[in-house]
């Protein structure tokens, strides 16, 4: 962090010499160099600099997809009002919406991000209202604040990445650019078109923070569409991407409430509340996560059912699991920060008093885990040890936090594994095998 104004300046200049680049020639290439000027410059002003200028700023989760998606039912959903309109049949212009909590609403009332679209701001509609909305505007960017959504997290319905209008599918792609998150939604008969997979592909390469949400899928053929989607997701090297199915209900259809039942989007909102609260709580979403694919595996394996049911425990003993562990590391946490307060020296004209051990370990474990707290505690670390003293102290936390992730993971899956483990079948019979064949041919 230290670096970062350095960072943001070298950035500046590399915003200010791309927006300097001259194509005025209408050569074959000139329209592809231009489109490419311009998706730069977008990334630099609406996601990198705002990003790095103020890290402790909401996520911004964009929420796109193909028309008829379901994006904004689902966002929509995830609120728990309606704050987007709905429906197949789109406006010629179409007016993105962004919602935040009321006390973030000031990180996008200015233009912090997005600074293209003007900002429109509407009081708090309910249901019986909500279709008293102004008209869509052009270049606008309508934001609204619900108290539903998670402090430190913001929704942004984004226009159809395949909208009939190009201004409409340009400034979804410039949504996307500026988001921390990009939720993309597709359908059970539209998973495999070319346009999701496009933007699959530029979140890949952008290295970007991805989830997947396969709506609509009709309950007789869950099973067979998600794991079809699943291996596209593998053949493409995005099999570790999140994955959400959402099953086709009456709420999602053309005349309906425009409100999922809260159980089909709760495990998304839980998703998104952890990476918005603490990064370091998807230790036990990656493990609940991993736990429905060996389910998903376990129903395809044609030997399950000679093992019995699937050994996982359920998420409550998951959670006690990991619980346990992350005491244990607290605890030796502490013990190392009682060593290292032990070796700070201070001068005997300083009126500085040693930390104590206890405020140490709490700063430390803030600064490995906090989240957007992190910043400020490894600062006042900083403060009360010093930087190399710092530094020392949060290597060995990390190295800390690696084993004790390790310990979780390994445990979980000797959890999955005992079922074959019971079977005390050993590899050494197959090796006697072959090396007793490989007498027998040498013989011959």
């Amino acid at each position: 962090m230290d670096e970062r104004p350095q960072l943001i300046d070298a950035l500046s200049a590399l915003r200010d010499r791309v927006a300097a680049v001259r194509l005025p020639l209408p050569l074959p290439d000139t329209p592809r160099a231009r489109q490419t000027r311009a998706e730069l410059l977008a990334q630099l002003d609406d996601y990198l600099v705002p990003r790095l200028k103020d890290p402790d700023a909401p996520l911004l989760a964009v929420v796109g997809g193909s028309t008829g998606a379901g994006k904004s039912t689902l966002v929509n959903s995830l609120v728990g009002r309606r704050v987007s309109e709905s429906g197949v049949l789109r406006p010629t212009t179409r007016t993105p919406v962004l919602v935040c909590h009321p006390e973030d609403h000031h990180w996008f009332a200015g233009m912090r991000v997005l600074p293209q679209l003007t900002r429109v701001w509407l009081p708090q509609a309910d249901d019986d209202h909500a279709d008293d909305a102004p008209p869509p505007e052009d270049n606008a960017l309508r934001v609204e604040t619900a108290a539903s959504v998670p402090r430190g997290l913001a929704l942004l319905d984004a226009p159809d990445i395949d909208s009939l209008v190009v201004e409409n599918r340009l400034l979804a792609a410039e949504l996307m650019c500026a988001a921390d998150i990009w939720v993309m939604v597709t359908t059970a008969s539209r998973y495999a078109d070319a346009v999701p997979w496009h933007l699959l592909r530029t979140a890949k390469e952008y290295d970007a923070t991805l989830v997947t949400v396969l709506d609509r899928v009709p309950h007789q053929v869950i099973g067979e569409v998600s794991r079809q989607y699943e291996a596209l997701l593998d053949k493409a090297g995005l099999g570790d991407v999140p994955r959400f199915t959402i099953p086709e209900l009456p709420e999602s259809a053309d005349g309906g409430s425009g409100l999922l039942p809260d159980s089909a989007v709760a495990a998304l909102r839980g998703w998104l509340a952890h990476r918005a609260e603490d990064p370091a709580a998807l230790l036990h979403c990656a493990v609940s996560a991993a736990e429905e694919r060996v389910r998903d595996a376990w129903r395809r394996e044609p030997a399950a059912d000679a093992l019995g049911p699937a050994r996982t425990g359920g998420d409550r003993d998951t959670a006690e699991r990991i619980g346990v562990e992350v005491r244990r590391w607290r605890r030796v946490l502490e013990e190392v920060a009682e060593d290292e307060v032990r070796t700070v020296e201070r001068p005997a004209a300083s009126r500085t008093a040693v930390p104590e051990a206890d405020t140490v370990a709490a700063l430390l474990a803030a600064s490995l885990l906090g989240g957007r707290r992190a910043r400020a505690a490894g600062e006042r670390l900083a403060e009360l040890l010093g930087a190399q003293a710092a530094l020392r102290l949060r290597d060995k936390g990390g190295e800390l936090v690696l084993s004790y992730v390790d310990r979780v993971l390994h445990a979980e899956r000797d959890q999955r594994l005992a079922p074959l483990a019971a079977l005390d079948v050993t590899p050494e019979p197959q090796a006697e095998l072959i090396a007793a064949l490989s007498v027998l041919q040498k013989e011959k």
